[in-house]
């Protein structure tokens, strides 16, 4: 199964008061191109996060965004700064006795001082968090590949009749080449007699003549090595797996041969046809880039 280089998928895991929301989204790229955004408590577990992805895909531009929700109470608790205490402390007796004041320090008051009594945030459990979070990570992951597959389905159906009309297309073109040559000599011959009407005609400048412009129109290695990239190409589709760069080299290879045959066309038709040709592969090269 070929996949494509687009896709989306999303996962939500709950366990107790905690929530993890994972969104993968993905667009056409040379290489893996892995962008995060998600809450900084969350930045400890970035590289795992990036390990897992690895496993799932190969190619493209790839989004991901995490949600955490944490509803408990316990993830705050009340502190008590015992030392920042001690020195309130040491500088109320000092005052009073630098002033000659009542020391009427009660708790209540020691307690309301800034920084004696805070509420701090307590550290979760990293354990805890990570289950939660490969899990919303790898459900996220294999629904965007399934997202991929649909589409690499798509892609790949439409490749392959796009490869069958460029069959027909150098079918054409290997039936209608080898006439060209007969064409050719009855043009010269009949070029020949009616400039000279009564002279003999000399069978090996002729054959000569002919040969030369076999030679300069042949695209039989063209069309062989098109045929074959085709049967490689529609192979390669079959495979699957990550093979847009493969597809893409072969892609240009065929290009390179419909040049070529374009560029030896000595025939309207032929000229037609291989124009045909190049602007279907082009077509298939467009489609290529959607493949991971």
């Amino acid at each position: 199964m070929i996949k494509s280089m687009t896709g989306f998928g999303r996962c939500e895991v709950s366990e107790g008061d905690r929530k993890i929301t994972v969104e993968i989204k993905s667009v056409n790229h040379r290489y893996l191109d892995v962008s995060m955004k998600m809450p900084k408590k969350l930045n400890f577990f970035d590289s795992a996060i990036r390990a897992v992805l690895k496993e799932y895909m190969e190619r493209g531009k790839v989004d991901v965004y995490v949600s955490y929700e944490d509803l408990s109470e316990s993830n705050v608790a009340l502190v008590y700064n015992h030392k920042i205490a001690m020195q309130y402390m040491k500088y109320f007796h000092q005052m009073e006795e630098e002033f000659g004041l009542e020391n009427d320090i009660k708790v209540s008051v020691l307690a309301r001082c800034p920084e004696v009594l805070v509420m701090e945030e307590q550290k979760a459990d990293e354990k805890e968090i990570w289950h939660l979070l490969e899990q919303a990570v790898r459900g996220a992951c294999k629904k965007f590949v399934e997202a991929r597959v649909q589409e690499g389905e798509v892609l790949r159906q439409d490749l392959t009749g796009k490869l069958d009309e460029m069959l027909k297309s150098v079918a054409f073109i290997e039936e209608r080449s080898p006439k060209l040559l007969l064409e050719y000599r009855q043009k010269l011959e009949t070029k020949i007699r009616e400039l000279f009407a009564e002279a003999q005609i000399d069978e090996n400048r002729l054959m000569t003549e002919v040969t030369i412009f076999a030679d300069k129109i042949c695209v039989d290695e063209e069309i062989v090595r098109l045929k074959s990239h085709v049967k490689a190409m529609k192979a390669a589709l079959r495979t699957g797996s990550s093979i847009g760069r493969k597809l893409d080299f072969i892609a240009q290879e065929m290009n390179r041969e419909a040049n070529t045959t374009l560029s030896k066309a000595n025939d309207l038709e032929v000229s037609n046809y291989a124009i045909e040709l190049k602007t279907a592969i082009e077509k298939v090269r467009e489609q290529i880039q959607n493949i991971e």
